[in-house]
């Protein structure tokens, strides 16, 4: 699907279902979800406990498959993909932000931020200057070869968005990025995001349930039990099927 700029998306999910087995009974995450995302937005996928975020953003972050219809990342269909070829361009176009940082405690900030650059086999040198570059930009110049444990939430959370960063990838998806946080290291996160968003281009989409959060970004997509009920950006409706 292209906008009226004959842009493609460079995320798309298209009729988009995901059909979870329990026991005997098929329960349906999402019904049908149809969103577009392109470069350079910054979009927050909203809803109640339940609704499918978590669902979407799998799909968005190419972690599932769907049961029915079509994920295109890049104009690629993910479900055409080896997993080696899928896993390449996971690696390269998506960053990921976890609610619980996900770092590897027994390893140091930096090697932490390594981590996916020996994934994707970048050369050591390479990769140690890039890893050192991208602690810097997010103020973790003096503790890069701190322990997890050594950091505070706010910077773990920052090493985590270094880690997202290294690659250099189009999209950061940010799940609940400041769920464990408190509310001044929240915000301070979040005026990471939208510099990452309005000073170099990024595409963030951010999974979220706080309202207060989602007013950082640029364009809402809202979930209801399974089902894309609301798109808006800067609050003009541009899909709304509310009931």
């Amino acid at each position: 699907m292209k906008d009226n700029n004959n842009r493609l998306p460079l995320v798309s999910l298209n009729d988009v279902w995901k059909i979870y087995r329990m026991g005997e009974v098929d329960v349906p995450a999402l019904r049908g979800a149809t969103v577009d995302i392109y470069k350079g937005e910054f979009v927050a996928i909203i809803g109640q406990s339940g609704s499918g975020k978590s669902t979407m953003m799998n799909m968005v972050g190419c972690l599932d498959m769907p049961s029915r219809g079509t994920v295109m990342l890049k104009s690629h269909d993910i479900s055409k993909l080896s997993e080696s070829d899928l896993s390449t361009l996971r690696g390269k176009a998506v960053g990921f932000i976890f609610q619980q940082y996900n770092l590897i405690q027994n390893m140091t900030a930096f090697e932490n931020v390594m981590l996916p650059l020996e994934f994707l086999e970048i050369d050591e040198h390479e990769a140690q200057a890039k890893a050192r570059k991208v602690l810097e930009s997010v103020g973790l110049h003096d503790k890069m070869y701190h322990l997890p444990s050594q950091l505070s939430g706010g910077q773990q959370q920052r090493v985590s968005i270094a880690r997202s960063l290294v690659t250099d990838p189009e999209i950061i998806l940010a799940d609940e990025p400041t769920g464990a946080l408190d509310s001044v290291t929240g915000r301070e996160v979040l005026s990471t995001l939208q510099t990452l968003w309005k000073k170099e281009g990024k595409t963030i989409i951010m999974v979220t349930h706080d309202l207060n959060l989602a007013r950082y970004a640029q364009k809402h997509v809202e979930l209801k039990d399974g089902k894309v009920v609301d798109i808006r950006e800067n609050n003009n409706i541009i899909y709304s099927d509310k009931r």
